[in-house]
């Protein structure tokens, strides 16, 4: 009896974590975690290979240092320091671009959208040539009544 409950238990536990993990947030988190590692390594190259070289060679130059992480003073690696705010500074730059160019496209999406509507509303408020026939002979007929 105790095997059977063990069991169901275990059977009871693995049908849940098959559920979990197919539910869509955690695939869609997966997916994300995956592409944010590649991402990273793209942007950890384009510091460490274009921008900190581009940016520090006359520095490491002046310093008469080679490579960043070099750059020290009484043990302070402070060539780390800089080379870690220049990281941070260039991913929040391509974070900021990417969140404004998704809320242009939203924004867009929107008035295109609102757009729609309208030109909906205003084919569905025009009466048809028949029935704005009809009212102006009503009101011309009024019109030549009240007189």
């Amino acid at each position: 009896m105790a095997l059977q409950n063990g069991k169901r238990a275990a059977g009871g536990f693995l049908k849940d974590f098959r559920e979990f993990i197919l539910k869509g947030n955690v695939i869609d988190l997966a997916v994300a975690v995956i592409i944010g590692g590649a991402f990273g390594k793209i942007v950890t190259s384009l510091i460490e290979d274009i921008i900190t070289p581009v940016i520090l060679n006359p520095a490491l130059k002046a310093a008469r240092v080679e490579d960043l992480a070099n750059l020290q003073v009484q043990g302070i690696k402070y060539g780390l320091f800089i080379s870690a705010v220049i990281n941070f500074l260039v991913i929040a730059f391509v974070i900021f671009l990417m969140i404004r160019s998704f809320e242009s496209i939203k924004r867009k999406a929107k008035r295109e959208e609102a757009i729609a509507e309208a030109n909906a509303e205003a084919v569905e408020t025009k009466p048809d040539p028949q029935e704005r026939l009809t009212l102006a002979v009503e009101r011309l007929a009024e019109i030549m009544e009240s007189k």
